[in-house]
């Protein structure tokens, strides 16, 4: 991931679109896009099946809370570090972490004037 040394955001948010999304992704997180390509894939295929739009929805609002954490290189750090103590710590610390990533998460969607999750 590209590194900004003054916490500022490494790129503006992208609009929610398939095209500046996957952009975004390849330049602030180019091991994620393997995962990108496959939940359009799916989400294309469920769309179609369902003629129904909600599935590419939920994709592209994924993924651009995606961007939107991984952008702010302290943000993706904090984030990064709640999810490994939700998978290494006890109880206790698993439900701390968890709330943690739904504040953030939380606030990534609110940032983005989407709709809670």
């Amino acid at each position: 991931m590209t590194t900004s040394g003054d916490g500022q955001p490494l790129i503006p948010q992208p609009p929610a679109t398939v095209t500046a999304l996957r952009q975004a992704v390849a330049q602030i997180t180019p091991a994620a896009l393997p995962a990108f390509t496959r939940e359009l894939d799916l989400a294309a295929d469920q769309s179609r099946q369902a003629s129904d739009l909600a599935p590419l929805q939920r994709f592209i609002a994924q993924w651009a809370v995606h961007v939107h954490i991984q952008r702010q290189p302290n943000l993706a750090k904090e984030f990064r570090r709640w999810e490994d103590a939700a998978e290494t710590g006890d109880a206790a610390q698993g439900r701390r972490a968890a709330s943690a990533i739904g504040r953030i998460l939380d606030d990534a969607h609110a940032a983005l004037g989407l709709a809670p999750r």
